[in-house]
């Protein structure tokens, strides 16, 4: 049956699973920093609230999408934030990746209204969010997974109820890990390919079918080679990620060094302007490196 839904941030990922959700049958509000991003969700029937608050209002499950911890706190908790339009058994889903245990924390707080938090971090990137392909890992209470399940499979391929509150979170930053040094490793072979004179397209295409393939060689493989690195996953949010990765490392006494070395090379990356660009543009270090330029 369709639900009234309500979506809070409308960026690159969140734009395309508002969409989804609308595309399902559902009434979705829709509120987001900047009103443009959103034009042709409105045209297709989404509505507009000018605040968290009024999105939320009358919502019953709200998602949002956001970039960093600090984000969500002020969207839920802010003056105006989803806080205030919440209704007793309003469910609140957030996709965004941010300190698990600030995600305990905030899960509490809703509770204490009568209300439901989920941890629903997602992967797959924009490739994934506009192919509605999306990993969901999900933390939080079961039922309240239940409830909102269906809507995240009009979202997500894999859609996994990972355990209590902040297992969610937990799992990206493994997902982080994971795919930050595999995009290291991708740079290192692309940059050993170019230096020794190989095809750069024939070699990922030999080699994504075979045991070094992955989503890393496979997708972002070939807009390294071209030097398109229009973002997908800027690195500036992957940084972000690292840094959550890291702090939480360092507090129970972890040593993880591919993941402290290709967080460094990131911040190369970033002194050298690349930013706001896709995590693809990493390979332009190891170019750099390897005197490929």
């Amino acid at each position: 049956m369709p639900a009234k839904l309500a979506f809070i941030g409308c960026g690159v990922i969140g734009e395309p699973m508002a969409g989804h959700l609308l595309s399902a049958g559902n009434e979705v509000t829709l509120h987001t920093r900047t009103k443009t991003r959103v034009t042709r969700l409105l045209t297709r029937g989404a509505r507009w609230a000018d605040t968290p608050a009024e999105a939320a209002r009358g919502a019953e499950v709200i998602f949002m999408c956001l970039p960093n911890t600090p984000d969500v706190e002020h969207v839920l908790l802010g003056e105006k934030g989803v806080i205030e339009g919440l209704s007793p058994g309003s469910l609140v889903v957030d996709h965004s990746t941010i300190s698990p245990a600030r995600t305990r924390e905030l899960a509490t707080i809703i509770f204490h209204k009568s209300c439901s938090m989920l941890d629903a971090p997602v992967s797959g990137g924009d490739i994934g969010a506009r192919n509605a392909t999306l990993a969901i890992m999900v933390g939080g209470d079961a039922k309240a997974f239940a409830r909102a399940e269906p809507y995240l499979r009009n979202c997500g391929k894999t859609v996994l109820h990972c355990g209590p509150s902040g297992a969610g979170q937990v799992t990206k930053l493994v997902n982080q890990i994971l795919v930050s040094v595999t995009n290291l490793a991708v740079c290192e072979a692309l940059a050993f390919a170019k230096k020794h004179h190989l095809n750069m397209e024939k070699t990922i295409e030999a080699l994504s079918g075979g045991a070094a393939g992955s989503w890393q060689l496979a997708n972002l493989g070939p807009r390294m080679v071209s030097g398109d690195f229009r973002p997908g996953f800027t690195i500036d949010l992957q940084q972000k990620d690292l840094k959550l990765v890291l702090d939480a490392a360092e507090t129970s006494k972890l040593s993880l060094p591919a993941a402290s070395l290709v967080h460094q090379l990131f911040s190369a990356a970033q002194a050298a302007g690349h930013g706001k660009d896709g995590t693809q543009a990493l390979y332009s270090v190891l170019e750099r490196l390897a005197n490929l330029h």
